[in-house]
């Protein structure tokens, strides 16, 4: 069930927050939300942008991390990088702490081109909302959800991860139960995509404040 606006959300448009761990499948969550009329941000395209050579967080991100994240053409190596954050839940907080403020700047300025573009609410797709603090950033979250075992076989399947890479990164994250627990809404992907995509019509129509035909 939805909560009340707060004081401290980051715009005057309905932001919402969705969430879930890695294999979840939160991305194509969020491209039924888009289907649905809402348009979605996705923060990890944001952090891209962010640590893009010559933005914002580019600079300090090379030098917490040195010239050894560098690719020949200068950008950033997102899995290299993600090879030593992932390892170490310091160099993992560092990182954020740099990488962060750039990207709610960035994101703020994303929200108002889409409530300059006239729309009514407006979802951001983000994979650590409740580990970094930011669930008073929205209106409320969303959190996408599938059993272990599922979200394992998306990840070899997707990314060609090995049972224990996989393991680690899901070990890395909140454990699913309280990141559901601490979430306003819950979408359950484990099963076929007709019982997602009736859940997400579902909830679009509610975030979008319209009744029941």
């Amino acid at each position: 069930m939805g909560q009340g606006r707060r004081d401290d959300t980051i715009s005057a448009m309905r932001v919402f927050g969705l969430t879930g761990n890695i294999g979840s499948g939160k991305s194509t969550v969020a491209a039924m939300l888009r289907d649905a009329g809402i348009p979605v941000l996705d923060a990890d395209r944001i952090s891209r942008q962010v640590t893009a050579p010559g933005e914002r967080a580019y600079d300090p991100v090379v030098r917490a991390f040195g010239k050894e994240i560098v690719r020949d053409d200068g950008s950033i190596d997102r899995k290299r990088l993600g090879e030593i954050v992932f390892s170490d839940p310091r160099l993992r907080s560092r990182l954020e702490s740099i990488t962060h403020p750039a990207i709610l700047e960035a994101m703020k300025e994303a929200i108002a081109l889409v409530e300059r573009e006239g729309h009514r609410a407006v979802v951001v797709e983000a994979a650590l909302i409740h580990e970094s603090g930011r669930k008073g950033l929205f209106e409320a979250v969303i959190s996408v959800t599938c059993d272990r075992e599922t979200a394992i076989s998306r990840l070899a399947a997707r990314d060609g991860m090995t049972r224990g890479q996989a393991e680690a990164r899901l070990r890395a994250q909140l454990p699913d139960d309280r990141k559901t627990g601490a979430s306003d809404y819950v979408i359950d992907n484990s099963g076929d995509i007709e019982s997602t995509r009736r859940q997400v019509v579902a909830l679009a129509r509610e975030l979008l404040g319209k009744g029941a035909t």
